[in-house]
């Protein structure tokens, strides 16, 4: 009778202890960017695809119009130009710095500033300030993000999303032989974007839409409406819906 009792007690701990540890996988991770801005509060709800595996992320805000406003959110490794498979002096990668356009082109060529060797990404020495960036979360994620200033005009949320070495049947390993921006790339970037929102009166919510991927390279911040060749990167994104409070 004891035995079975013990046993009885062993199953609830070890039920109870995994429906905990599926809340922990399934509760988003809170982030909170640019704390000092005095603008309006945008709040990002990011839901994981199947296919979600340690991804680069750049969440930014555009004019109606198109023009660039600001970053909200961009990954560490972007924003200093240090990554964890950066480095191959020892014949394996390693944390380093690495000039890695094709990461987030898109967003790049979008914030207009180039560095000295004619690239669009940032440097260790012009890295992004840390207000903007952070790791990238390994689960769900909410991200409230405040405007530098108080916004008058109609915007757009835009995230541009991509995973290094994703390679696939259309966008191969020697696709481009002679490209070496290419090489720890594979399919380009997914830029994804909300409607216009009006802040005067914005709606309840805006879930940003798939509206292209980025140049293969980041050679250029053209934008290619053809996702076709893509397969697995359209499954790292199962949902992102943004609140303005």
């Amino acid at each position: 009778m004891k035995k079975i009792i013990f046993l009885s007690v062993i199953s609830v701990l070890v039920f109870t202890s995994c429906r905990h540890s599926d809340r922990r996988d399934t509760e988003p991770v809170q982030m909170v960017t640019n704390v000092k801005g005095v603008g309006q509060t945008f709040e990002i709800s990011f839901q994981k695809g199947r296919e979600f595996s340690h991804p680069v992320i750049a969440l930014w805000l555009e004019t109606s119009e198109g023009d660039y406003i600001q970053t909200l959110y961009i990954s560490k490794s972007v924003a200093t130009g240090y990554f964890q498979h950066g480095d191959t002096k020892s014949g394996k990668w390693s944390p380093g710095p690495r000039r890695r356009p094709a990461t987030v082109p898109y967003w790049s060529h979008k914030r207009n500033v180039i560095e000295s060797d004619g690239l669009y990404v940032p440097t260790a020495a012009t890295s992004i300030a840390d207000a903007y960036t952070g790791p990238t979360p390994l689960n769900n994620f909410v991200l409230k993000s405040k405007s530098d200033s108080t916004l008058k005009q109609s915007v757009r949320v835009f995230l541009e999303i991509n995973q290094a070495f994703d390679f696939n049947r259309s966008w191969t390993t020697t696709r481009f032989p002679d490209d070496a921006y290419y090489a720890t790339s594979g399919q380009p970037s997914l830029v994804y974007a909300s409607e216009a929102i009006d802040l005067k009166s914005p709606a309840e919510k805006y879930e940003l839409k798939l509206i292209g991927h980025g140049h293969h390279s980041g050679a250029s911040g053209e934008l290619f409406s053809d996702v076709s060749g893509h397969s697995t990167a359209l499954e790292i994104v199962k949902e992102v819906v943004v609140k303005v409070k």
